[in-house]
């Protein structure tokens, strides 16, 4: 007799596409569940071009001792220039989809903050930035990110490269994806990032009570909360693995009722 999985049936909205997207469209399908990549936010090249190619080139150089990111999308573009990071280069990620999109793509983050998952938590968690001579740090950010970061480096004493990397815009999903949105056949949808949470409040605006929203960390669900969506459950860890199985735990629990 086959065993039924928890996610049997139930179709899932998947807000990314790329390695990301492709890699959470996998757990989905292992747990049951049709995956439904519908990216709501992509990257747009930036105005910032030759500081990004020039920033790049000294990255893959070994110039930098650390680089930091605070979206997905930082991935995204350094797949785009086939960027490299060398092994003498530590990460510092700010987000769950961020930690998470790195990992996916083979990366090793060094440090993403614990207690509070934003840039001000990552100043306060990051110890080597306080401890010995100044370093070179790489900052890249979308054009709509406060840098935070990058102002608290340089308070610091760092040698700090800021590059606004790329553009966020909003992706308008097909009317096919919006009727199902409405009409229920989506069973869940997928919160990354506050940049997610605001699109999938602008183009379903009329979500049905029965859809359920889960977010992949504690941070996104408050920014989600923020712009007026209801979460319905976080994932324990900042995975996509515990996205998908933080779904499928409510699953689990309606079909036993």
């Amino acid at each position: 007799m086959t065993e039924t999985k928890a996610l049997s049936g139930w179709r899932v909205l998947v807000p990314r596409g790329g390695p990301w997207g492709d890699r959470v469209a996998a757990s989905l399908r292992n747990n049951g569940a049709q995956p439904v990549i519908a990216p709501l936010i992509n990257f747009a090249p930036t105005d910032e071009a030759e500081s990004l190619t020039a920033a790049l080139a000294r990255l893959a150089a070994g110039e930098f001792a650390w680089i930091t990111a605070t979206s997905a999308t930082v991935v995204d573009v350094l797949a785009h220039h086939n960027a490299v990071i060398p092994p003498g280069t530590k990460v510092a990620a700010v987000g769950e989809t961020t930690a998470a999109a790195f990992a996916a793509a083979g990366y090793t983050v060094d440090i993403t903050p614990l207690r509070e998952n934003t840039a001000y938590g990552l100043l306060e968690e990051w110890h080597e930035i306080r401890e010995g001579s100044p370093l070179k740090v790489l900052t890249l950010r979308s054009n709509t990110a406060v840098p935070v970061l990058t102002k608290g480096l340089l308070a610091l004493g760092h040698d700090v490269t800021q590059v606004v990397a790329f553009r966020t815009v909003g992706v308008p999903v097909t009317d096919r994806i919006r009727e199902d949105v409405a009409s229920g056949k989506i069973n869940a949808l997928l919160i990354t990032s506050g940049s997610v949470a605001e699109q999938v409040r602008e183009q379903f605006p009329n979500l049905p009570e029965g859809t359920l929203l889960a977010c992949v960390g504690p941070q996104t669900k408050k920014d989600a909360e923020a712009r007026g969506l209801r979460i319905d459950v976080v994932a324990d860890e900042r995975t996509t693995e515990s996205l998908v199985n933080a779904v499928a735990s409510v699953a689990d629990t309606e079909g036993e009722h």
